[in-house]
């Protein structure tokens, strides 16, 4: 089976980079090194029905937030919401947790229903009502890794720059973090029935257009973000 394990060599990179050049964009990238890195884990560990769909869907996945950072830095057209992220980093006004979301919005709620859509297509129209299901497990099974992940992100990316953080996760225990992973549960069972909307449109234009609704949805949520 192939692993995932150049992309983390890639994401490593980047992460330096940006970390040497006081580049925002390590914040979000840092902290989905650790989540794929604990993804890497569960995979090796046989936790999924199908470690081969979901070792493939990380691959996919990740090419979605790689191909928007080359468009971005090459000036080329970026995925509007990218393109707000990667600006909100580059103009550093918000705080590092605003930017992580940020980034964990638009690579969720935007990028996986597309690399869900990519690996579902093909086969949906031939999968049982139990290879279907799961593939939804599979997909929820990752709630749980997500979660699991969130102090360490907290522990060692957020507070060493935001020490803030650590006061508030003092104050009030893992309620916080318990909020987010709640938050990014929330998101991906919408990333799903969206996946399957899209699943069930044949018309190219139909797409395009639910792709721009997504698109637009995304965006809202950011500017939610940015202003909180």
């Amino acid at each position: 089976m192939n692993t995932i394990d150049p992309v983390l060599t890639k994401m490593g990179q980047y992460v330096e980079k940006w970390k040497s050049s006081s580049d925002s964009r390590y914040v979000f990238l840092s902290c989905y090194q650790m989540m794929s890195t604990n993804m890497i884990g569960s995979i090796r560990n046989s936790e999924f029905h199908d470690t081969e769909w979901v070792n493939e869907l990380l691959n996919r996945f990740a090419n979605y937030y790689f191909d928007s950072l080359v468009c971005y830095d090459c000036g080329e057209k970026t995925p509007e919401v990218w393109l707000k992220a990667h600006k909100a980093c580059k103009e550093n006004q918000l705080s590092e947790l605003q930017l992580l979301i940020l980034g964990v919005n638009a690579h969720i709620n935007y990028d996986l229903v597309l690399a869900l859509y990519d690996m579902l297509q093909p086969e949906w129209n031939s999968l049982s009502e139990t290879k279907r299901r799961e593939r939804y497990e599979d997909h929820s099974h990752v709630n749980r890794i997500i979660a699991n992940t969130i102090d360490q992100v907290q522990d060692e990316v957020l507070e060493p720059i935001n020490p803030a953080l650590d006061w508030i996760d003092k104050l009030f225990g893992r309620m916080d973090e318990f909020l987010i992973s709640r938050l990014i549960a929330n998101w991906r069972e919408d990333v799903w029935e969206n996946t399957q909307k899209l699943l069930t449109m044949e018309e190219v234009e139909e797409k395009e257009k639910f792709r721009k609704r997504l698109e637009q949805d995304v965006l809202r949520i950011g500017d939610t973000i940015s202003i909180l």
